[in-house]
């Protein structure tokens, strides 16, 4: 057999195998009938997501649900592109924004498992330009940080580090400090922005409140020191790669690009508006949603900055849901999984885009790296001890251990409709009938 033979039957061979693998990314195909779930009442969810479609509030979504480690639901609604009329299809692409905070968050917790740190060590032991922290004051003056912020701070949005488009004083003094929010374009690295944090004053006091903010920016710069690594590798090869998600990163391919799905704000009249036609301020963000996901970056935002699939997420919160683990592969103990998903805020109130509650609340308190559902002020279908998170583009997802159960939503508009996700949340837990 000739050279060149060998080479292109090794070549074919080596496709064939990476096709096998990305088919065996899919988590195994049930009937929701066979798991408990009414596959007649699911088709409510067709009816909670096609009004908002056809009154041009939502160009399209895709849903995915698995529940006992089976996937019984993936359907995609609408539109990826309007202009085009361009059909959503279940593996487009969307910004996930915040959804990238839990993806952090276990990066940082499998550091921990290896013995890299201890959760309640202060920042400043690995990133020394966060010792001897200042707070803002009421009148605008600054007086000592009480004591030094924690790991477990960063975590559970409790150091008071803020962001800009809160509106609150704060933002005036990150704004003209060049802090970046990590949504819009931005230059330079996490770890120059995380420096310029770490001289600007704290919202608050360590440990005394909630304050969702750029903690997880600083995290995948923790990240960074600690593994020796930049964050976008570190998730590629220790997260993304073993879980079998091709389709989530800080950089979509020019193979990719036609599945990114358009981003849509709502017109003054009505409608649905382009990006990036119609740039929009959201708090004291002006946004232009045009964010360059296809051109090469330096800044890996740990709190807002990755794309991927409804199949990808659904893989990740399946991880969760076996204890850290998925096929053969662990990422993470079951304690560190149970740990992560307790109430690490205490008495603390969380309140993010919508006050707790309220439809489409994300947990009355904190855990390390999304919100947990108690049993306190909750007054919605679904099960104490749930956690969740979502992106503010409208993306959206839900881990039920109780029910063995994992929900996930993309809708790609900004802001976020609270409502859409609830109804969607709302059709899935009616349709148990176990």
């Amino acid at each position: 057999m000739s050279f060149s033979r060998l080479k292109h039957l090794l070549l074919t061979f080596a496709f064939v195998a990476s096709a096998a693998a990305v088919l065996a990314a899919d988590l195994d195909k049930a009937s929701p009938d066979s798991v408990g779930l009414s596959a007649a009442r699911l088709a409510r969810i067709d009816a909670a997501l096609q009004p908002y479609i056809d009154n041009k509030q939502l160009a399209g979504a895709v849903v995915a649900i698995a529940r006992k480690n089976k996937t019984v639901y993936m359907k995609s609604f609408g539109l990826a592109d309007i202009e085009a009329n361009k059909p959503m299809k279940n593996d487009h692409i969307f910004r996930i924004a915040s959804m990238t905070k839990p993806v952090t968050s276990v990066a940082v917790m499998m550091l921990y498992e290896e013995g890299k740190f201890l959760l309640d060590d202060p920042v400043s032991k690995y990133l020394p330009e966060f010792k001897e922290l200042k707070v803002l004051t009421a009148d605008g003056n600054t007086v000592p940080a009480k004591r030094e912020i924690t790991i477990r701070d960063l975590l559970r949005h409790t150091s008071g580090i803020s962001y800009r488009f809160w509106g609150k004083p704060i933002a005036e003094v990150y704004e003209k400090a060049g802090i970046s929010d990590g949504l819009e374009p931005t230059a330079g690295t996490i770890a120059d922005n995380s420096k310029r944090i770490a001289a600007q004053p704290l919202h608050s006091q360590p440990g005394e409140a909630f304050e969702y903010g750029l903690n997880t920016d600083v995290l995948g710069y923790l990240v960074e020191v600690l593994s020796g690594m930049p964050l976008d590798r570190f998730f590629k090869e220790r997260i993304f790669n073993p879980l079998k998600m091709p389709d989530t990163q800080f950089y979509v391919s020019e193979a990719q690009r036609s599945r990114v799905v358009s981003l849509y704000t709502p017109g003054e009249k009505g409608g649905l508006l382009k990006s990036p036609d119609a740039p929009t301020r959201w708090g004291q963000l002006i946004f232009s949603p045009a964010v360059p996901y296809g051109t090469q970056r330096t800044y890996f935002s740990g709190g807002g900055g990755l794309t991927s699939t409804a199949g990808d997420y659904l893989r990740f919160t399946q991880m969760f849901l076996k204890g850290g683990k998925l096929d053969a592969v662990r990422l993470l103990s079951r304690k560190s999984v149970e740990l992560m998903a307790m109430n690490h805020i205490g008495d603390i109130s969380v309140w993010t885009y919508v006050p707790p509650g309220s439809a489409g609340n994300l947990g009355d308190k904190f855990g390390l790296g999304f919100g947990v559902r108690s049993d306190v002020g909750m007054n919605e279908l679904g099960s104490t001890g749930e956690y969740m998170w979502a992106g503010i583009f409208n993306t959206r997802f839900w881990i039920d251990p109780k029910e063995q159960l994992s929900i996930v939503m993309m809708g790609q508009i900004i802001p976020r409709n609270p409502d859409i996700e609830a109804k969607v949340h709302a059709a899935v837990y009616q349709a148990i009938e176990d």
